[in-house]
């Protein structure tokens, strides 16, 4: 391309051409592997696909693609490995994942190894440096697993303060809805004998006694969550923010959620700002934050900077496997200090707010994700959106079932009825399916996240991981959703199982619909993004035990390579 370069001298305008010229950006051949288009109801192969400047402007045969190419294009040999559309979460929380690649690392095996106590203690010492501690001011750690700790019990601050007295300490369950400070924390936190219950929370006491333990339930921990944890420099936001983005980009993310943002709302739209998303994230504000945010300009469906909010997030209970989750039944085994028909409890028991809080969600055509495990907080969401949407209607609104993980056939068919998405967590089958076993029985068991059924019923679906829930491993997400194994290696569910291709759809085309992106993701399709995912091996042809071993070796956002193995 020749460059006229304008000169304006007295008032006459001179064009002098010269041999300058500008290089086009070639376009890019992807070629010689399995190129899985994700483009319909069965897999659909092609040979190769072009990029050009960002989006896909071919796929089909190799001879055709370099004849549109044209003479100036890069061929990129896969090398027998596959290639996908880039991966989307259908829920997650981005913000959050910066504090687990830098935290202490408090997983259980088989993402890490703290199976006990004395693990625990020892994995917060070694991560105790005054280096770390200057990141947000207290020892923090993330993922603990009470149900698999050989204690088979919540830490307390007795354990945590063997680690230190001198520092606050705050470590997070693995279901995010606890917390576990140590006494200084405790101090730190304004927390005492004198301390109320919030609504929708509860703060654990001594045996017959008002001090508190250390352990903080649901809203009595999750506020204090995102303060603790939250760092404190310039520096330290950005380390978080490029640790968590480089973790997303290593497994294959090229758009990812953040389910309920709050004040990290300001961090993530800072970067925006500075323009250093590498994927597409979209938010959904918690409830109590919309009048805060909604009015900004990142509402709405176009990203800016790679950042966009996409809707309103409510919670209505909490974890079942920490069995803080809203049941009609109740637990088998009850916590500690609860009587024999404890079954969970309500985020907000009052169904008037509830209402209120949708009502305002449906006037402002917001598209509203709504936290529900326990079969009561479904209902609760049921009865109080149904007479919203027969008053505002229901106009390709969308809304989510987040979790859903004991969703009842009923609920099932109502939720079709009222054309909603349910993005389930089939996660849980491995991670906690033989807790669930104990909790709820071996028939009820066989039913929770029942992706199957709910597409069968012809929902729209989507699975996730809930990162920092668990690491956000999506080929790990895949395996749970098809062979549904628990810890144990017993089946969880066997009815309930996906296909490898319709588990890829769930963290493809479909998760790219529940954002309302279905026209420019999710698929290899002409016209769409170049987002794409290279793995060492193709999930719908390997023994299914071996999907959760596959591993991104590039993740690829519009065109341009973000991550490399």
């Amino acid at each position: 391309m020749t460059i006229k370069h304008v000169f304006l001298i007295c008032g006459l305008s001179l064009f002098i051409c010269c041999n300058e010229t500008v290089t086009e950006k070639p376009a890019t051949i992807y070629f010689n592997g399995d190129i899985i288009t994700m483009s319909g109801e069965s897999p659909a192969y092609v040979e190769s696909i072009v990029e050009k400047d960002g989006k896909i402007s071919y796929t089909g045969s190799l001879k055709e693609a370099k004849k549109i190419a044209g003479n100036a294009h890069k061929l990129f040999d896969l090398d027998g490995n596959t290639m996908v559309p880039g991966l989307i979460d259908g829920h997650a929380h981005f913000a959050n994942f910066g504090a687990q690649a830098i935290g202490a690392q408090l997983l259980a095996s088989p993402d890490a190894n703290v199976n006990d106590m004395q693990t625990l203690i020892s994995v917060l010492k070694a991560w105790n440096t005054p280096e770390n501690r200057a990141l947000t001011g207290w020892i923090f750690g993330t993922g603990f697993d009470d149900s698999i700790l050989k204690e088979k019990r919540f830490p307390t601050k007795h354990d945590l303060d063997q680690v230190s007295t001198e520092f606050p300490i705050m470590i997070t369950h693995i279901s995010g809805h606890f917390a576990v400070v140590n006494s200084k924390g405790l101090e730190t936190l304004g927390i005492n004998e004198n301390s109320k219950d919030p609504e929708g929370g509860l703060i654990r006491r001594e045996d017959n006694s008002s001090e508190p333990n250390g352990v903080l339930e649901e809203l009595a921990a999750i506020p204090y969550m995102l303060e603790a944890v939250a760092p404190k420099s310039k520096e330290a936001i950005l380390k978080f923010f490029e640790a968590g983005q480089e973790m997303a980009l290593s497994y294959g993310y090229t758009t990812a959620q953040e389910g309920r943002a709050m004040q990290n709302h300001e961090m993530l739209a800072a970067m925006a700002e500075s323009n250093l998303f590498k994927l597409d994230v979209v938010s959904y504000i918690d409830y109590a934050f919309v009048d805060k945010y909604m009015d900004s300009k990142w509402n709405g469906k176009a990203y800016n900077n790679g950042y966009r909010i996409g809707g309103m997030k409510v919670t209505l209970d909490g974890s079942p496997q920490g069995r803080t989750a809203w049941r009609t039944e109740p637990y088998l085994i009850p916590p500690k200090g609860m009587p024999h028909d404890y079954s969970g409890y309500p985020a907000i028991p009052n169904d008037s707010v509830v209402s209120s809080i949708f009502e305002k969600g449906l006037k402002n055509n917001w598209q509203i994700l709504a936290h529900t495990n326990g079969d009561a907080a479904i209902d609760q969401f049921i009865r109080t959106m149904k007479p919203l949407q027969e008053k505002y209607g229901i106009n390709n609104r969308r809304d989510v079932i987040i979790h859903g993980q004991y969703i009842r056939e009923d609920q099932l068919n109502a939720a079709k009825e009222m054309q909603m998405v349910a993005s389930l967590f089939p996660l849980h089958t491995f991670y906690w399916g033989d807790w669930h076993t104990q909790l709820i029985g071996d028939s009820l068991v066989q039913n929770i996240s029942p992706v199957k059924s709910a597409l069968d019923k012809g929902l729209n679906i989507t699975i996730h991981t809930d990162a920092p829930v668990a690491l956000p491993n999506l080929m790990r997400v895949l395996w749970t959703a098809v062979e549904r194994t628990s810890r144990s290696g017993k089946i969880i569910g066997e009815k309930e199982r996906l296909t490898p291709y319709e588990a890829l759809q769930a963290i493809t085309i479909w998760s790219a619909y529940q954002h309302f992106e279905e026209d420019t993701k999710g698929s290899l399709e002409k016209g769409k993004l170049a987002d794409l995912v290279i793995l060492d091996d193709n999930p719908l042809k390997v023994p299914t035990n071996e999907i959760k071993d596959i591993q991104v070796l590039k993740t690829i956002k519009e065109g341009q390579i973000v991550f490399e193995k």
